[in-house]
C-alpha cells in the first residue's frame, strides 16, 4: 500500500495556464520581448523559473532573477488566481482522506503562493503537509522539494507516491527513490511522461483516484 501521496499543483490539481503565461510575457515584455502566442510559454508551467528563463530565452543567471522579480510583479496580485481546480480533485483528494492516505504537497512553486492556492479553491484542509520552493530560489529543483517534503513529513519512501504532469516530477521522485504517476490532463505529454520514467500513467483525475485509492 502507498500510504503517502506526494502531488504536484500546477498542471496536476489547478490549471494555471493563464496566470503563469500572463506573468511570464509581462516579466518578458520588461525585456522588449513580445509573445504572439501565450501558448508558447507553456514550457514555463512545471519547472524552476530560473531554469525556463535561461534556457528557453537565453538569459544569465542575473536577467533570470531580474525576469522573476518582475514576473511576480505581476504573479503576486493578479496571476495566481487566473487559475481554476481540474474537475473532480476536491472529491478526488477527500476520498484519498477518507481512505486513510497522507497527502503531502510538494511544489516548485514558493510554498507561501502555493498556500494562498489552496486556500483559494478550498483544498488546504486536506493537506497533512504544504511543502514548496524557497522564495530566495535555494530550493527550486523538484528532486530537491521532494527530498525536503520527505524529510519534512517524515514519510517512508517504500510507502509513497509522487502524481504529477510534468518529466520533472518523475525524474525527482526517481532521485528519491520514489514511484512517479503522470497525469495527462496537466501540461505534459505521454511521450515526455514515458521518457522520463512513469512508473504509471492517468488520463483523467477520476482514473487517477481510482488508482491511487487501490495501490
Amino acid at each position: 500500500m502507498k500510504n503517502n501521496i506526494f502531488f504536484d499543483l500546477d498542471g496536476t490539481l489547478t490549471d494555471p495556464g493563464e496566470g503563469i503565461t500572463n506573468s511570464v510575457a509581462y516579466a518578458l515584455e520588461k525585456f522588449s520581448i513580445s509573445v504572439s502566442d501565450k501558448r508558447e510559454l507553456y514550457p514555463f508551467i512545471g519547472p524552476p523559473l530560473a531554469e525556463s528563463f535561461m534556457e528557453i530565452y537565453g538569459f544569465t543567471s542575473d536577467q533570470a532573477q531580474l525576469a522573476i522579480r518582475y514576473y511576480r510583479e505581476y504573479y503576486e496580485p493578479k496571476g495566481i488566481f487566473e487559475n481554476r481546480l481540474y474537475d473532480g480533485i476536491d472529491d478526488m483528494l477527500k476520498s484519498l482522506k477518507a481512505a486513510g492516505k497522507t497527502l503531502i504537497l510538494a511544489t516548485s512553486k514558493p510554498e507561501e503562493m502555493a498556500i494562498r492556492v489552496l486556500k483559494k479553491y478550498g483544498i488546504f484542509s486536506y493537506f497533512d503537509f504544504i511543502c514548496g520552493a524557497s522564495m530566495d530560489e535555494t530550493r527550486t529543483e523538484k528532486a530537491d522539494v521532494i527530498r525536503y517534503a520527505l524529510s519534512v513529513s517524515g514519510a517512508s519512501v517504500p510507502d509513497s507516491v509522487m502524481v504529477g504532469d510534468r518529466k520533472y516530477d518523475m525524474v525527482g521522485a526517481h532521485e528519491n527513490g520514489m514511484q512517479a504517476v503522470g497525469v495527462l490532463f496537466g501540461y505534459g505529454s505521454r511521450e515526455e511522461l514515458e521518457a522520463a520514467g512513469a512508473d504509471h500513467i492517468t488520463a483523467s483525475v477520476s482514473e487517477l483516484k481510482k488508482y491511487l485509492t487501490e495501490i
